[in-house]
């Protein structure tokens, strides 16, 4: 079994001791993205519906990164800080992935890095 670390400049950094994904099997395991510009490695200003936007930014550079898409992935976990987000969440969520509908987990979870209000993983298929 080989690991194949994924490292895109087009994706934030890793900001501790993990990688951006790992690649096993020809499937993605993505690191958990939050709402960072890669540029600037600041959180992005407003809310919810723009930090959404910037972790599936985020997320398609990874995943193409690794020889992958959106359109592969097969399960998403998305970590919100305030369920009363989800909708707004759950529009633009939905709007990346247009008509594909991966398997997907929400919970609560108090605390996300940097105080940010959204972070979401992915496993998806590398592209055959």
């Amino acid at each position: 079994m080989s690991l194949i670390r994924i490292e895109t400049p087009d994706a934030p950094a890793a900001i501790g001791p993990y990688s951006q994904a790992i690649v096993v099997d020809g499937l993605v395991f993505s690191a958990g993205q939050i709402a960072l510009d890669p540029s600037t490695m600041e959180i992005i200003p407003g809310g919810i519906t723009e930090q959404t936007e910037r972790v599936m930014q985020n997320l398609r550079a990874v995943l193409e990164a690794a020889g992958s898409g959106l359109d592969y992935v097969i399960k998403t976990t998305v970590f919100l800080a305030d369920m009363g987000e989800f909708a707004a969440m759950n529009a633009v969520y939905g709007a990346a992935f247009g008509t594909h509908r991966p398997a997907r987990s929400t919970v609560a979870a108090a605390g996300l890095p940097k105080g940010v209000r959204v972070e979401i993983e992915v496993v998806a298929q590398v592209k055959t």
